[in-house]
Parts: C-alpha cells; structure tokens; sequence
C-alpha cells in the first residue's frame, strides 16, 4: 500500500543521463512519488506550466549549465520547491556555502538507493 502523502508529492526530476534519470524515477515511483522526468530544462521549464513540484532533484551538471544554476532557474518560477542537487560535488566548504545560501540540498556520490531515498525522504519532511 502506497504512503498517501508520498502519492500527493510531486519530484521534478531532471537528469540528463537517460540511464540514471530512468532508474532514479524508477526508485521513486517505487516509492509512491509522482515523478515528472526530464533530461532537459526547456522541457523541465514547460513542465512548470503543468505541475506544482514540491522537490527538484537534479544533478550538478544539466547541459550547459551547473545544476546550482538550473534549480535557481526553475526555483525562480516555482518558489515553494525543495532542491536537492545529487552528484559529485567533493566536499568542499566553498560548494557547500553557495548552496547553503540558496537553501538547496546537496547529496554528494558515492550512494545506493537505499541513501537516495532516504535523502529525498529528509529534503521533504523538514521544516521550510
């Protein structure tokens, strides 16, 4: 039986790499997120026209852009949504306070799907 609040969570989910995207959306799903999927931010941005995502999660790179840069983009238009930008960011103090400012979570390799959607669960039950 699915989490009825998960059922009510929509992740905007932009990934370039087919093959990550489709087994990141096919983790979520499994979970009980509905999960608007894209490799593309034009059609990412055209998916806003359509859904109101209460999570972004994309990686740290998207085309030819940062991932810091496309969630700024995409939370320009949809205020109220989580970031969770998930990749290979090293640590480093300089990465974590640009995102700390933007309030975007960062979710570094390397990680199962078991810490992903932990993560993803965390991003979305704390307090805004």
């Amino acid at each position: 039986m699915l989490n009825d609040s998960k059922a009510k969570t929509t992740i905007l989910l932009l990934v370039a790499d087919q093959l990550v995207r489709a087994v990141m959306r096919e983790a979520l799903e499994r979970e009980g997120y509905f999960v608007q999927a894209t490799g593309d931010l034009g059609v990412a941005v055209d998916a806003l026209k359509e859904i109101t995502p209460d999570l972004l999660i994309t990686r740290t790179h998207v085309a030819n852009m940062s991932g810091h840069d496309a969630a700024r983009y995409l939370r320009s238009r949809s205020p109220r949504m989580r970031v969770l930008i998930v990749g290979g960011l090293m640590k480093d103090e300089r990465l974590e306070y640009r995102e700390s400012l933007e309030h975007f979570e960062v979710f570094p390799k390397p990680y199962g799907a078991d810490q992903f959607l932990a993560k993803v669960k965390e991003v979305l039950d704390a307090p805004r």
